[in-house]
């Protein structure tokens, strides 16, 4: 798949938010000749457990190939804090729009102090994910920084979903089993008890 960096370089933050979803879009970058940052942004994840597994990962996969990460501060609290009132919205609610908008704004603010002219998503792989909602999120996030563009890309298509299984494989990830707040664990628990 041909991609191409908005506003022409090499260089792009790529929020992440877990090795499954960033392995296929970031070899893909690499590919094109493009090096991604990887900047970890999850105070959604729970429990703290979760978020360093996922962040381990992410780190794995990184060194490998000789990428920077940076991990931003975890803080649930003050996530919760700002999801209140949400906790009962389903899966692409509301609350999901908030959640991208706080983790996007961060990433947008990253590429900022680093001088990187654009930024985007691994969230924009998942298929329980709503494209427009992470576009509207990179949207608003780039306002706040006029030097940043966000890169709204659908990183579905291109064989890149397919080419996420083989990397799974190949790399023996842990592969999540829910989205990583506590709220989109409930689907996964009821359909337990139903067992």
């Amino acid at each position: 798949m041909n991609i191409e960096v908005p506003g022409g370089g090499n260089r792009v933050v790529l929020h992440t938010c877990c090795a499954p979803c960033s392995s296929a879009i970031i070899e893909c970058m690499m590919q094109n000749g493009i090096m991604p940052l990887i900047f970890y942004c999850n105070p959604n994840i729970y429990p703290e457990e979760e978020y360093l597994i996922r962040k381990n990962e992410c780190t794995r996969y990184a060194e490998n190939l000789g990428l920077e990460i940076v991990d931003a501060d975890y803080n649930h609290e003050a996530w919760l804090a700002e999801m209140r009132g949400l906790e009962n919205k389903p899966e692409r609610s509301p609350r999901c729009l908030k959640c991208f908008k706080l983790r996007l704004l961060e990433t947008a603010k990253f590429a900022h102090e680093r001088g990187i002219e654009a930024f985007t998503t691994t969230l924009a792989s998942s298929r329980w994910k709503s494209l427009e909602q992470i576009e509207e999120a990179g949207l608003f996030a780039q306002t706040h920084f006029p030097d940043v563009t966000f890169w709204a890309q659908n990183w579905r298509k291109g064989g890149l979903s397919e080419r996420r299984l083989q990397i799974i494989k190949e790399y023996n990830f842990y592969n999540q089993k829910y989205c990583g707040c506590e709220f989109s664990m409930r689907p996964q628990e009821k359909s337990l008890s139903n067992l």
